[in-house]
């Protein structure tokens, strides 16, 4: 008999005999003394607990698997001499065991062609719902804001005309001048055809005044702007600075999403104004070598055959194009939640949202100006 070993077989009684701590920091060796145990014939075999110093639930749920081990082998236990605190751990290990059983794996049940469709109008117009609330709130915001002028964040309305409007000066600048290259070359190629080179004065300008314009401008704000501030607002969700504002009794709309809708209303009419400057320049650069028209006698036709409702039109749709991009920025930055992969998520949908809706009130208001006779 091993003098060391926590659980030893006396096969003259035969009689099991469990000694020392059967707590868990002696598992490994208690399980390594029942593999060298070499087991009777079938016959009545009794469980001696009276050496057991201490025993905790992970020494009697082992107890409890051997015997089922050992009743599996033919013989019959019978426990002896175990103090109360130990039947008591055994009793609850019997009551609690869990036989083992295969569970398959469930299958996830696939959305056929109908179902994704209804799945996704009721996610889109709950979406919808949502951002609804979200412009109340704003509106409501703003509305507080007029009677209470104090309210207002003049430092931070200042900063957002800054990085919105005057560091956008450069790339809109660029853009615009090219798209007039590019429009006036195009155009230009078709009218000496037929000899028609001065009514290209009158296709650029109404073009680029009535609807490239404010178009391409909204479209590199949505891209550059709209991004910015879906990701400045999520990562300050994420670092729960948001939570902050709202346990200091500032709401998020006062400091951080009226300053960044009105600046932006405030810059992109000011930037459409620069993008139709640069985008009727670049036109005149290209007429001047393609079709030999001067600037003076450019600019001079631009005068009487282009109406100044074509600026007007133009630059009223620029505050329209600013709501939505500054709505939807603001809102998608809003809705991050968990990590930096929802960051990147909602500013993406930020984007693609912005630029979706600008194309089609922007077709929407084609319609209604056609119908207008405008």
């Amino acid at each position: 008999m091993n003098a060391h070993a926590l659980v030893v077989l006396d096969t003259q009684a035969p009689r099991l005999i469990c000694r020392g701590e059967w707590s868990l920091t002696n598992l490994s060796k208690i399980k390594a003394d029942f593999q060298k145990i070499v087991w009777p014939y079938p016959q009545v075999l009794t469980v001696d607990g009276q050496a057991v110093t201490r025993m905790d639930s992970a020494g009697a749920w082992l107890l409890a698997h051997s015997l089922k081990e050992i009743a599996s082998k033919g013989l019959e236990t019978s426990l002896q001499h175990f103090s109360e605190q130990a039947q008591i751990l055994l009793a609850l290990v019997e009551k609690r065991a869990i036989e083992p059983a295969y569970i398959p794996i469930p299958v996830l049940k696939r959305r056929n062609g109908i179902e994704q469709l209804g799945y996704t109008v009721v996610q889109q117009l709950v979406e919808l719902k949502n951002f609804l609330h979200f412009t109340g709130e704003l509106a409501f915001e703003f509305v507080g804001g007029i009677f209470h002028p104090q309210r207002w964040r003049w430092n931070e309305l200042a900063a957002v005309i800054g990085k919105t409007g005057v560091q956008a000066l450069p790339i809109i600048a660029l853009l615009s001048f090219m798209i007039g290259v590019v429009i006036a070359y195009q155009m230009g190629n078709q009218l000496r055809n037929y000899g028609a080179n001065v009514f290209i004065v009158n296709l650029l300008g109404l073009s680029v005044l009535r609807e490239f314009g404010p178009l391409i401008t909204a479209i590199m704000v949505a891209g550059r702007t709209g991004s910015a501030f879906t990701a400045q607002l999520g990562i300050m969700k994420l670092n729960q600075e948001i939570d902050a504002l709202n346990t200091m009794g500032v709401t998020p709309g006062q400091l951080l999403l009226l300053p960044r809708l009105l600046g932006l209303l405030i810059a992109l009419p000011l930037l459409t104004m620069w993008a139709d400057i640069f985008g009727i320049l670049g036109g005149i650069v290209m007429t001047k070598n393609m079709l030999d028209l001067t600037a003076y006698d450019f600019l001079h036709r631009f005068h009487h055959e282009i109406p100044l409702r074509a600026l007007f039109i133009g630059l009223g749709k620029a505050p329209v194009f600013a709501l939505l991009i500054g709505s939807i920025g603001c809102f998608q930055g809003m809705r991050v939640q968990g990590g930096a992969d929802s960051v990147g998520k909602q500013t993406t949908r930020s984007v693609v949202l912005a630029i979706f809706f600008i194309i089609v009130v922007d077709a929407i208001f084609s319609i209604i100006f056609s119908r207008l006779k405008l």
